[in-house]
């Protein structure tokens, strides 16, 4: 046995510098997200693996999207799954809006009433939806007729300004998977001009033939989820039906696994659904992912 070296912290201290001592500790909270860096370094570097990677949570409004931009363009993975919420966020900011610094402990209805909504301690400003309309508005018919949610979204990328990460998925020719459209301000501005009478094309069960064949034609896949919910489970699915399960994975969420949920089960759970290899290299990092992705990718892009 390792035995757990007590953290030292220098002046001037680089974060991967940091994410060496927390791994020669090697336990609880500091070993696994040192840990979650190697994996990730493995992934990348193993060219036989596609990186299948998953986010939801408010990782926009919680000041996450440059990290995942950034992500994005030096090209670390190879199918991304979100939320709709997360893409109707960054759509908001590259309109030119932002999100606030607020707090948690506030009248909530003071702020209805200030025209503000909140997300923990980060605010939005209601107004914003003005310019999400007339957006969808002015570019309806170019996203009208694609036949399925990721084409939809390549096509909204393309539409979008530089400075957000659908435009950078579709610089970079990143799918990006958005099983959850539909719940989310984007859904409801394209179901209110399907309301109005005008019509679309999209097909929401068109993107599984595409994601499960991404899973099934790689040699190697590895899995990265940022919180659980509909990205994390529409990536276990790939997974559970393809000939390759995940070689290595990495999950950093809050829940729990005691109700039963995705969004808490271990990544060991999914061994027995097949969706994880059972010698697979993995690891649960118990943690708000606004504290350990930074740390992560830190590290990691000093690597790289």
């Amino acid at each position: 046995m390792k035995t757990v070296k007590h953290i030292d912290i220098k002046k001037n201290i680089t974060v991967d510098e940091l994410i060496k001592e927390m791994e020669t500790s090697g336990v609880m909270g500091a070993g696994a997200v040192a840990k979650a860096v190697d994996i990730f370094e493995k992934a990348i570097k193993d060219k036989e693996c596609k990186i299948f990677f998953g986010m939801a949570g408010a990782m926009v409004p919680g000041g996450m999207k440059n990290i995942i931009m950034d992500i994005v363009k030096n090209k670390l993975i190879h199918v991304f799954v979100t939320t709709g919420a997360n893409l109707t966020h960054d759509l908001v900011e590259g309109l030119g809006h932002h999100h606030y610094q607020g707090k948690a402990n506030v009248d909530d209805d003071k702020l209805n009433k200030e025209g503000l909504y909140r997300m923990y301690d980060s605010y939005m400003k209601n107004n914003v939806y003005e310019d999400l309309e007339d957006f969808f508005e002015k570019n309806f018919d170019e996203l009208k007729n694609c036949k399925s949610i990721t084409e939809f979204l390549k096509v909204l990328g393309k539409l979008s300004p530089e400075n957000t990460i659908l435009n950078s998925c579709y610089k970079n020719n990143l799918p990006i998977f958005c099983p959850s459209l539909a719940d989310s301000g984007i859904g409801l501005i394209i179901w209110g001009r399907i309301a109005q009478g005008k019509e679309t094309k999209v097909n929401a069960f068109e993107d599984l033939k595409d994601i499960i064949d991404l899973a099934w034609t790689s040699k190697k896949n590895a899995v990265i989820y940022l919180g659980g919910g509909v990205p994390k489970n529409y990536i276990q699915q790939a997974m559970q039906v393809s000939p390759k399960k995940a070689s290595y994975g990495i999950q950093v969420t809050m829940d729990r696994p005691e109700p039963g949920g995705s969004s808490g089960a271990p990544l060991k759970e999914g061994i027995s659904w097949r969706k994880m290899e059972k010698d697979a290299n993995f690891v649960d990092v118990i943690c708000d992912v606004t504290i350990a992705l930074p740390l992560i990718y830190a590290a990691l892009k000093s690597r790289l």
